[in-house]
């Protein structure tokens, strides 16, 4: 017996566009120009909890260089730390904030 086999060529990637509902994404006077990424202030806002985490792990070195005390260094980790968890928070809250009213923007059809 013979098996008969298929030999297609394999297919390409099938293009997918999804529907849009008002604008399009980065189009003028659109303040989600990133394509429906988190918003800027959010970026910068973690960004700036990376920063404050990253000085916190840098204690350490700057004590044993002798920049940093120990009290002075207790001090700066615990504002340190307080400011990246404010910071991270307020990124989460600006990002859910900014995709609620994307939703709710899109939702509405005006009918």
């Amino acid at each position: 017996m013979s098996v008969h086999h298929d030999h297609r060529a394999p297919a390409g990637p099938v293009p997918v566009t999804l529907p849009t509902v008002g604008r399009q994404p980065g189009a003028a006077g659109d303040p989600d120009a990133n394509g429906g990424g988190p918003p800027l202030r959010s970026k910068v806002t973690a960004a700036l909890a990376v920063l404050a985490c990253a000085a916190c792990c840098a204690l350490p070195v700057l004590i044993g260089v002798g920049l940093l005390a120990g009290a002075g260094a207790a001090l700066a980790e615990q504002t340190l730390l307080a400011a990246s968890r404010l910071l991270v928070a307020a990124a989460a809250g600006m990002w859910w904030l900014h995709r609620r009213r994307a939703s709710r923007a899109a939702g509405s059809c005006g009918c």
